[in-house]
């Protein structure tokens, strides 16, 4: 069976439906490159080299063969040149490669062991009575919110959790957005809550978390730093005096209020 039968003709060109595959794959793949690029010094680099590749594709196509015989010459070259000069782009590359859905669906060891340092670490911040606020990234996207910290990039570990809350940190007021496993930003400032209806007790911290889960899906831990209670805030509403037990089950399960609730009460 030919799957490549033909839509369209452009001029004297056939266009069949492959061909349309090969083009919408190249084009998301130079558009995932250009992403992880874009805010790097090398997307100069990579604008040039792409610059080259048009050059060379041009000449062959006019069939200038002293040109033409200099870059097929140079393909060993390039390729070489190209892992070496964007070696760390590469890098951050393959790492968006894995922290894909499809990826993190055969590596839920992995996301157990991230949610069991939040737990560690949210349990020592409550220890210490460090104030703390924690955000977990689901499916809507927070982008705004995150660049409103430092960026970090660096695996979660309770014990820089610890470091980040610590009072004499310069990085301990706000909040810390974990995303893709791994700790994205600190010192992030979230929306606060503009229901009236919460309770006036509620600090700065609470109605922060509140107000960033009722714009998106987040889940969003929070430590007092007065009393060093443990709370989660998902879907707008807030759930207070988690203990270690009741806190792990709903980070693991990624349970919803009504089991959170019940874990809770009971």
């Amino acid at each position: 069976m030919d799957l490549n039968f033909i839509i369209f003709h452009i001029g004297f060109l056939p266009v069949g439906l492959v061909d349309i595959l090969d083009i919408l794959l190249i084009s998301f793949i130079l558009y995932k490159v250009y992403f992880v690029m874009r805010r790097t010094r090398a997307i100069q680099m990579f604008i040039g080299l792409m610059i080259i590749f048009v050059i060379s594709f041009i000449t062959q196509a006019l069939h200038m063969q002293g040109v033409s015989w200099i870059f097929s010459s140079l393909h060993t070259v390039w390729i070489i040149a190209f892992v070496i000069l964007f070696q760390p782009e590469l890098r951050r590359i393959l790492t968006v490669m894995g922290q894909s859905r499809i990826i993190r669906y055969f590596t839920r060891e992995q996301r157990s062991e991230v949610m069991n340092e939040v737990v560690r670490g949210t349990v020592e911040l409550s220890r210490r009575g460090y104030g703390g606020l924690i955000v977990m990234v689901r499916d809507t996207g927070i982008k705004t919110v995150v660049e409103t910290g430092v960026p970090i990039q660096s695996l979660v570990s309770s014990s820089l959790m610890v470091s980040i809350f610590n009072p004499r940190s310069p990085l301990h007021d706000g909040a810390i957005i974990i995303q893709n496993d791994t700790i994205g930003a600190a010192k992030c400032i979230l929306p606060l809550s503009k229901n009236p209806g919460l309770e006036r007790r509620l600090g700065t911290r609470h109605r922060a978390a509140i107000g960033l889960t009722e714009e998106s899906d987040a889940l969003v831990v929070v430590v007092s730093e007065e009393s060093g209670a443990i709370s989660i805030a998902e879907n707008g509403e807030m759930v207070r005096g988690l203990d270690f037990e009741t806190l792990q089950a709903a980070l693991d399960s990624g349970m919803k209020f009504g089991g959170l609730r019940r874990s809770h009460n009971s």
